[in-house]
């Protein structure tokens, strides 16, 4: 029984966290950009468009996990983890890089 009720809980909280996102943007919204531009305030509806427009123009914002590739981590640990043939090729190709600019 407590399995089932755990379950419910961990399906509740997403949708409630997803309800709550475009209020804490509205209040925002209109109790700083107001204020501060002197323009018009947003309804509940409009700052969940405004939080969909973010996540469609700017990514997932640390939302869905850190999910790493090759192409996304940090040369230097990428060059960790080369062997020797990749890492000399890897200097050769950067040192041509940086001889041509």
């Amino acid at each position: 029984m407590i399995h089932g009720s755990k379950r419910k809980f961990f399906i509740l909280i997403p949708i409630i966290f997803i309800a709550l996102i475009p209020w804490v943007i509205m209040m925002l919204w209109n109790h700083v950009v107001v204020d501060i531009f002197i323009i018009k305030s947003i309804t509940y509806w409009q700052a969940l468009g405004l939080f969909v427009l973010s996540r469609i123009l700017f990514g997932s914002m640390g939302f869905g996990g850190r999910r790493r590739n090759k192409c996304r981590r940090h040369p230097s640990e990428r060059f960790l983890h080369m062997n020797a043939n990749e890492k000399k090729s890897f200097i050769d190709a950067w040192k041509r890089k940086t001889s041509e600019e």
